[in-house]
């Protein structure tokens, strides 16, 4: 996530040009861009497998989505949590939960720092001088807010993070402001407790991103956001997957690939499938070790998501236009791919919280200079546009979906906003999520090469990718 300052809420909206009435018209009633609660117009929509058709500008100025879909703004900065302490600002990462009565229960980051006007206000904080934290809502099946409460206090900066199989929130540290640099295990049915603010120390001490759950080993595979930035992963000693069993120790890693002359993962290509080697470090010095022993430098990691036995993760400015990668790691196989790499901002710019939806495609969030979207990708190879971000330039974050599979829950960074939306989504689709985990990298994302190469390589027993790799690093191979 950016490190952009804290701006008041009021400020903000005056420079943005919009009233607080088109804010209070978000939170209080529904928003719906075409007037239509049922299916997309038809023939302008591709339904999931090509996306849903063209934006809708948004009359409110708040959010562009396809037609036939609609949202309701559930939380504000600067309102009330039900206890009438105020809801903190600079929302980021999240994820949902099921709850009692179809109810969804939804964990929060705040990525505050040392100034807020709305900070995390706990009871029983990690340190009472921090105001970062993260919060809980409790929404409906009627996408309708019930309760909204503080579930950790006093940490530092908490940027991303991720769910885990068994029903807590990992929330990130995204800074190595002494005493902070951690992960905390949050669970929403016991806020504020002893646990939330007892750091898990063996998970490392660096600039936390985000983190996700193999379920199928209990594997804790992580991300750090600096620069150079590395790819972590956490082995339990206690694999029983229960609350506070990360707590009981375990062992970090870095990944390296030690088939290549160089550690950096500029010199990659798309399509081409690396074994990983797995190095132990030090967690209160993972970052210096995973140097030494020539670990993959990334250029500074964000978002990841584990699903369908695949781990996916962003690389925000990676890339020869510096606008970002997507990687994938399969650890059946143990091997990590460069699935996209984009050379266009109005494809791509700098990906950042990334999920894969229930029918199976894969959603990018950005976190660019421009209007923010997310990004469609599906396993057949296409690309859409499903949300613009019609308010400002923040980005957008913490995607996440309902446990039906029928609203995605989403945020505006500044000033911070939590959306329900709902509408056409298509039916959940565990086929295509496996599919999307292993399809080749969409061909308009392959390097481009000409004929006469072509032909070339496919006499000298070579794939395009291949002779494209040679002719990026200036090797003559015609």
């Amino acid at each position: 996530m950016n490190g952009e300052p804290n701006m008041d809420r009021r400020k903000f909206l005056k420079m943005s040009g919009m009233g607080t009435a088109a804010i209070a018209l978000g939170t209080s009633g529904l928003l719906s861009l075409s007037g239509n609660r049922t299916l997309a117009a038809p023939g302008r929509s591709k339904g999931s497998f090509g996306g849903y058709g063209p934006l809708v500008k948004d009359p409110g100025g708040v959010l562009n989505l396809p037609r036939g879909f609609q949202y309701r703004i559930l939380s504000e900065e600067g309102g009330k949590l039900s206890d009438g302490r105020p809801v903190p600002a600079m929302h980021d990462g999240m994820a949902a939960f099921p709850g009692k009565g179809n109810s969804t229960i939804l964990v929060r980051n705040h990525e505050l720092s040392r100034e807020s006007d709305y900070p995390v206000i706990g009871k029983n904080p990690y340190h009472k001088d921090n105001i970062g934290g993260t919060t809980a809502l409790v929404v409906g099946p009627d996408r309708k807010l019930q309760r909204e409460y503080v579930t950790s206090a006093g940490t530092f900066r908490n940027c991303a993070g991720g769910g885990t199989p068994w029903g807590t929130w990992i929330t990130c540290e995204e800074t190595l402001v002494e005493g902070h640099g951690y992960v905390f295990e949050v669970d929403p049915l016991d806020p504020e407790n002893k646990l939330s603010k007892t750091p898990i120390r063996e998970m490392g001490l660096f600039s936390h991103e985000a983190v996700d759950v193999d379920p199928a080993t209990g594997i804790v595979y992580m991300t750090e956001d600096a620069d150079p930035s590395y790819l972590y992963r956490y082995l339990p000693t206690d694999r029983s997957q229960t609350i506070g069993s990360l707590q009981k120790g375990g062992t970090l890693q870095a990944a390296a690939i030690e088939e290549l002359s160089q550690n950096e993962a500029s010199n990659y290509y798309s399509s081409k499938k690396y074994g990983i080697v797995w190095k132990d470090v030090d967690p209160e010095k993972p970052s210096m070790e995973a140097g030494q022993k020539g670990c993959i430098q990334f250029s500074r990691l964000e978002g990841c998501h584990f699903v369908e036995g695949v781990f996916w993760f962003s690389d925000t400015d990676a890339g020869s236009k510096n606008l970002g990668r997507i990687y994938r790691y399969i650890p059946s196989t143990n091997t990590l791919e460069l699935f996209y790499e984009s050379t266009a901002a109005n494809d791509l710019e700098s990906p950042d919280n990334i999920t894969v939806t229930p029918w199976g495609d894969l959603w990018i969030v950005e976190d660019g200079g421009a209007s923010d979207r997310i990004i469609g990708l599906t396993p057949e190879g296409d690309t859409y546009v499903f949300a613009e971000n019609a308010l400002n330039n923040s980005e957008m974050a913490g995607p996440t979906f309902s446990p039906d599979g029928k609203t995605l829950f989403v945020n505006i960074q500044t000033p911070g906003l939590t959306f329900a939306i709902w509408g056409p989504f298509a039916r959940r689709n565990r086929g295509r999520g496996r599919m999307m985990g292993h399809v080749a990298p969409p061909k308009n994302y392959g390097p481009k090469i000409g004929d006469k190469l072509s032909v070339f390589a496919e006499m000298q027993g070579m794939s395009d990718l291949e002779a494209a790799a040679f002719q990026r690093n200036g090797i003559p191979i015609l």
